[in-house]
């Protein structure tokens, strides 16, 4: 299997400029042939930092019919791959509903998921509703059997939850998911001039947090692998800066290991093929 992480900066509220700069970014990727999933983060095109529903409205989408789903369906009919974009989502039906939301789309450009966020960041609660459903994980066209998230479900609940709860790794791993995928707005603790500072470089710190995230994946492991996909965004809002280093993982008995991941300031596609051997051995069992 084949996945590709497009991660870039997109500018809060400029949706066309933001579709222009992935657009490009693909463009000047070499897309295997035979890709089968393209993932994006997070509230893509809108941007992220947007501090109360009166300054996000101009840009909530309707449900799986918005800019973002058709930007999707195109891409995944050009690519004849699976996509998943994360957009801020209004209902079509009342009461009228806003959430926090990933769409994928088929190769044949049908949807086939509409998952909503379930574990609300402090931003998100300035104008989303919590997803009525518990984390997404189950088929995915021919992905097969899938778990997704949104960058907080791997958080403790409002981070007041145990930390040791790990809802969202405990999910996958009792729905036994060999593909787990995040599209993320992660925060850095860095400051603009340090996210400069060797911007291909990863901000790994960042990166042995999500792993800790998913521990029992980890304490549990099998000859059975699971891939664990986390595809961030990366560049600055106003004062938030976001620590990119979008990363794909291999979880098994023998260890962890990490096959490739993008720099804290970098915008680019990761392409990574999962039946290749894994770059970095990350811990060995």
């Amino acid at each position: 299997m084949k996945i590709a992480c497009l991660q870039f900066a997109p500018e809060l509220g400029k949706v066309q400029e933001n579709i222009r700069r992935a657009d490009e970014i693909l463009q000047r990727t070499q897309i295997p042939a035979r890709l089968d999933w393209l993932v994006l983060p997070e509230m893509a095109f809108s941007g992220y930092n947007f501090h109360s529903l009166e300054e996000l409205s101009p840009f909530l989408e309707p449900t799986t019919s918005g800019i973002s789903t058709q930007w999707a369906i195109q891409v995944a009919l050009h690519y004849k791959c699976h996509v998943t974009v994360g957009y801020p989502e209004v209902t079509t039906t009342e009461p009228k509903m806003n959430y926090n939301s990933t769409v994928t789309i088929s190769p044949t450009g049908v949807v086939l998921n509409n998952y909503r966020k379930t574990f609300l960041y402090y931003t998100d609660e300035t104008w989303a509703s919590e997803g009525p459903s518990h984390f997404f994980s189950g088929p995915l066209g021919g992905l097969g059997q899938v778990t997704l998230g949104i960058c907080m479900d791997i958080n403790p609940y409002k981070f007041v939850a145990p930390w040791n709860d790990y809802e969202f790794a405990n999910t996958a791993l009792k729905d036994g998911s060999p593909l787990v995928c995040v599209s993320m707005a992660w925060l850095a603790h860095l400051t603009p001039e340090e996210l400069m500072q060797d911007p291909q470089q990863a901000d790994f710190a960042t990166v042995a947090y999500w792993l800790e995230r998913f521990q029992p994946l980890v304490e549990k492991a099998t000859d059975t692998p699971v891939y664990v996909v986390l595809a961030n965004r990366c560049g600055v809002e106003k004062t938030v800066c976001y620590a990119g280093s979008t990363t794909v993982l291999k979880i098994e008995a023998g260890g962890v290991s990490l096959y490739e991941t993008l720099g804290k300031s970098e915008e680019k596609c990761l392409v990574v093929d999962l039946n290749e051997r894994p770059k970095f051995q990350v811990s060995g069992r």
